[in-house]
């Protein structure tokens, strides 16, 4: 007789970090994610960057923040990605805002 073992399937989610650039959306950040790589011809290394749209249920990440994300099932049309903590605040954050 064949027995069925309960395992459980432990998912490996992709994880990115990077800075918070806008954060005026409800439950939304836009995240972007900057990644140094050699040019395929050149060889030089050479800055990409991504921007990603990340759920953040509470609200906490602000502008300027280092925030770390997972990759997670689709919430909209281009979120699929949710806030995991934040790794770093922004001083700028924080900060009162001075009008001349």
């Amino acid at each position: 007789m064949a027995e069925t073992t309960s395992v459980k399937e432990v998912r490996h989610h992709q994880e990115k970090v990077g800075l918070v650039k806008s954060a005026k959306m409800q439950k939304t950040i836009v995240v972007e994610v900057r990644r140094r790589v050699a040019h395929p011809v050149y060889k030089r290394i050479v800055t990409k960057r991504s921007k990603f749209m990340a759920h953040d249920e509470h609200g906490k990440a602000k502008e300027g923040d280092m925030v770390r994300i997972v990759e997670a099932r689709p919430l909209s049309k281009n979120k699929r990605w949710v806030l995991k903590e934040i790794v770093r605040a922004s001083k700028l954050a924080g900060a009162p805002v001075v009008s001349a």
